[in-house]
């Protein structure tokens, strides 16, 4: 089979699922083409030592990837996060009549919506059918986000995205949605039930597993021997940083928590920590991918929140799969899918968003649980991982996905 993987993000990026899908097809043997941009995420700029040209091509292990400009930004300005989204749109469009020439199904990496540029494209010239893989819900999650703007200029992009998103779920042969609840609200925005599947996303499994603590790493949470619950990944505005803090900051005698990465809301969250004095909270910043690892070894727990808001509720975060794979223990101040995967696996602790003192209560469960509890929940963790959401498991059912869109072809 000849796929065609189109994504903004792409490794080196974090952003690891497009580069693990398209990495593991090409081993089982399939013919990967990948059309993706330089890397940008998440700093809002070129990664050193890349530069962007229009006729750049490399190959990632058995798969070929051509890169095209587009204009970096990942602040909060919503212009320049717009420009950054439709640049990519359009030079993908461009590139991808001829870099895709010849594909039987292309696969989307969704968000951005604009992503889908070039596979509609080529459904509309060849009638290659679509697989669009759902991550986040628009237009709710840019709404939401506090960037967007507000009035009726919030509400004109509101209706326009809506408006783009019901058009490209239409479009696709295949909606994969990432939790029950996400599939559920992409059929009441116009996707066909009957072509929607829910594929737990994955995470990468050879960094992500469990491994014995070291003393470095300790070092580097600054573990001093009590409970530490550890935050790691993309410190941004969707995170509920601040609950965290706050909660943090109320159990301080008994309760360490170290921030592991950077984002968007980084500096107001040092900012909260110093105004509350909350000095059992701890910011270390990025780390390579490869220490993460003994990282979630050297921790007790691994926090996993978000904010309150509906588009979330649908939302799975990739840091639960982290942690789940790497069998830790979770709290997750959260709600919707991700919160009652958590509560009916037994593989940690959960709360409602956005509520510190409830958060800060689990914290202080969690620093009095017992040392056989702790393992219970660890154990479990690691199964739950292995058997509903690892690489294997996940790129079985894309296989089967891709494969029967593209013995459909032009009859979708």
């Amino acid at each position: 089979m000849k796929i065609g993987l189109i994504s903004q993000w792409y490794p080196p990026e974090g952003v690891f699922i497009p580069g693990n899908l398209a990495r593991e097809l090409g081993a089982r043997g399939h013919e990967v083409r990948v059309l993706t941009t330089f890397p940008s995420y998440p700093y809002g700029r070129i990664f050193p030592g890349w530069r962007q040209r229009w006729r750049h091509r490399e190959d990632d292990g058995p798969v070929a990837v051509r890169r095209v400009p587009a204009y970096p930004s990942h602040d909060t300005s919503a212009a320049r996060r717009a420009l950054s989204h439709l640049s990519f749109g359009a030079t993908s469009a461009a590139a991808g009549v001829g870099w895709l020439a010849g594909v039987d199904v292309t696969y989307v990496y969704h968000p951005p919506p604009t992503s889908v540029a070039a596979a509609a494209l080529l459904r509309a010239l060849r009638r290659t059918p679509v697989v669009l893989h759902v991550q986040d819900l628009w237009p709710e999650s840019v709404v939401q986000s506090g960037m967007a703007p507000t009035g009726r200029g919030g509400r004109a992009l509101e209706r326009a995205l809506g408006g783009l998103m019901r058009r490209t779920y239409r479009l696709a042969h295949t909606v994969v949605a990432i939790s029950p609840t996400m599939a559920e609200r992409v059929v009441a925005r116009g996707a066909d039930p009957a072509r929607v599947r829910v594929v737990w996303n994955w995470t990468d499994d050879a960094l992500f597993r469990p491994v014995p603590a070291t003393d470095d790493a300790r070092a580097v949470l600054g573990h001093r021997g009590r409970c530490t619950v550890m935050f790691a990944g993309n410190l941004g505005l969707m995170q509920g940083l601040d609950t965290a803090i706050r909660a943090a900051a109320a159990v301080r005698d008994r309760v360490d928590l170290v921030l592991v990465g950077s984002g968007a809301d980084e500096d107001a969250a040092r900012r909260l920590a110093a105004h509350l004095g909350a000095d059992n909270v701890r910011f270390v910043g990025r780390r390579p991918a490869e220490q993460m690892a003994e990282l979630y070894a050297a921790a007790d727990w691994q926090l996993v929140c978000l904010r309150d808001v509906p588009a979330l509720r649908a939302a799975v975060p990739s840091k639960l799969q982290a942690a789940l794979a790497c069998g830790a223990p979770v709290i997750a101040a959260l709600g919707g899918d991700g919160a009652e995967l958590v509560r009916s696996t037994g593989v940690g602790l959960v709360c409602p968003p956005e509520d510190w003192q409830a958060l800060a209560a689990r914290f202080a469960q969690a620093a009095d649980l017992p040392a056989a509890s702790w393992r219970d929940m660890a154990h479990r963790a690691r199964r739950v991982y292995r058997e509903r959401m690892s690489l294997r498991v996940g790129v079985d059912q894309f296989e089967d996905i891709l494969t029967k869109a593209a013995g459909q072809g032009g009859r979708t």
